[in-house]
């Protein structure tokens, strides 16, 4: 999944982002409200980790404006408030879920992750394709029960294929679920990431080029 951590404090972002990333996800950071709500509205983020008391605009303006724009977005409101009125208004304005600092890593991860699955079409707690098995939670794969040692970004690229369901997905499509903002557009990196998953996983082959349009399961 692709997530965007707005917080101003710069320990607290790069701490979080090192985390999430080493969770498999793809992390961009933004330090203030405006520039939160710039990159939010210009990439396809699955959750949105929102500190409410941003500079420059305020969490709240952030979250009324995700919701009217970017109703898909899932937003994960942080506050060092705890009081039930707290709870209340960030809801009220948008927010999907509410999670009071300080907050324990684990508990963030579990959360994110519950507000990324209420994208799309419900997933099973396995996904499958053929005798291919992807645990997202436990981030484990196996093949015909056998398991199979995957770097993150592979894991990330199957799972964004197991996801499709047999559908094609475009080599720009997986650079915008799998890696961040800081990425070259022009690179062979999904190209390269498809090569080693598909050695990985073995034969018969699972993953499969469809010339000129992407790839699927």
């Amino acid at each position: 999944m692709r997530v965007l951590i707005a917080e101003d404090e710069p320990r607290v972002g790069e701490a979080v982002a090192r985390g999430l990333r080493r969770e498999g996800m793809a992390v961009d950071l933004a330090r203030d409200g405006a520039a939160a709500l710039r990159k939010a509205l210009a990439a396809p983020y699955d959750v949105v980790v929102l500190d409410r008391d941003l500079p420059e605009l305020h969490g709240d303006d952030v979250c009324r404006a995700l919701t009217a724009e970017r109703p898909d977005t899932k937003v994960l409101m942080l506050t060092a408030a705890a009081s039930v009125d707290d709870l209340v208004g960030g809801l009220a304005i948008g927010a999907d879920d509410y999670l009071s600092k300080p907050f324990r890593f684990a508990e963030l991860v579990a959360r994110t992750r519950a507000l990324a699955r209420r994208n799309g079409a419900p997933r099973p707690p396995v996904m499958t394709a053929g005798d291919v098995e992807l645990d997202p939670a436990r981030r484990t794969v196996t093949r015909a029960g056998r398991p199979i040692d995957l770097a993150p970004k592979e894991l990330a690229v199957l799972e964004v294929l197991m996801a499709a369901g047999g559908a094609v997905v475009g080599p720009d499509a997986l650079l915008e679920k799998v890696w961040d903002e800081g990425i070259d557009p022009f690179t062979n990196t999904v190209r390269m990431t498809v090569m080693t998953l598909r050695r990985k996983l073995g034969d018969p082959p699972v993953v499969h080029t469809v010339r000129g349009a992407g790839y699927r399961i």
